[in-house]
């Protein structure tokens, strides 16, 4: 039987379910700089909404954001980054609004299309050139605070636009690593307001900090700037795949 007070209104499976799905997570975003909430959201929307997601994972992004903070500001071209980050500081509200006023059904429904789109355009590096530019950037980062409000995968707009610059890997990664360690302040008060980060989140995302770091320093000593290639594909390999296979369970009524 659960312990509300260790394992808030969760059963024992669903819990180890979660943290699985937290280590794998964890292995994503130490490999290639984003993913962990995309990965973690694909697979836990089968037992969770998403507005009770998104304040767990926005613990679990701030905890591996520190852990790899100090690699971030070392290689990331900050100029690039800021633009991006006030123009998701502006996005992130209308997304949670749209997230607490929708169904249920429809928030899982359309939570796993949004991370599943957007793989599917990072294969093609599908990236207006206008958008290069210093209003694009502020256009791009709004799109990813409306998404991170609508299904907590805001980082994936930003790698949409960062591996379309074909910068170097060891960069590409360090400005999503920026990117969502600035999120992780800018997204709190929004949260607060919208009443989505609860006691219980925060509680749900404390428990898992210790697996998912386990997987962030995993995925961290397996990065190679030579793998740059092979760990993008990687990426979108695996955040497709289970995408689908989210996709199919959540039609099929599962």
């Amino acid at each position: 039987m659960s312990d509300p007070v260790m394992l808030p209104g969760l059963t024992g499976w669903e819990w180890a379910f979660c943290g699985s799905v937290a280590f794998l997570a964890g292995c994503v975003r130490g490999f290639a700089g984003f993913g962990l909430s995309a990965v973690a959201m694909a697979c836990l929307v089968l037992i969770l909404p998403p507005v009770e997601l998104i304040p767990i994972f926005y613990v679990l992004e701030g905890a591996a954001s520190l852990a790899m903070f100090r690699g971030g500001i070392r290689d990331a071209d900050m100029s690039h980054v800021w633009p991006l980050a006030i123009g998701s500081f502006v996005g992130v509200p209308m997304g949670l609004l749209a997230t607490t006023t929708v169904s249920l059904d429809t928030s899982k429904l359309v939570a796993v299309l949004v991370i599943l789109i957007l793989t599917i355009l990072q294969f093609f590096r599908s990236m207006p050139a206008a958008l290069s530019s210093v209003p694009g950037r502020y256009a791009v980062g709004t799109t990813a605070g409306i998404v991170t409000g609508l299904a907590s995968v805001g980082g994936m707009v930003i790698a949409l636009y960062v591996l379309a610059s074909r910068a170097p890997a060891t960069q590409m990664r360090a400005a999503l690593t920026m990117f969502l360690f600035i999120g992780m302040f800018t997204s709190l008060g929004h949260m607060l307001l919208y009443g989505v980060m609860t006691e219980t989140a925060f509680t749900r995302g404390a428990i898992l900090i210790p697996i998912t770091l386990a997987g962030v320093f995993l995925g961290t000593g397996a990065f190679k700037p030579t793998w740059q290639v092979h760990y993008r594909r990687f990426c979108l390999v695996l955040l497709a795949g289970i995408c689908l296979l989210s996709l199919g369970r959540l039609v099929a009524g599962a």
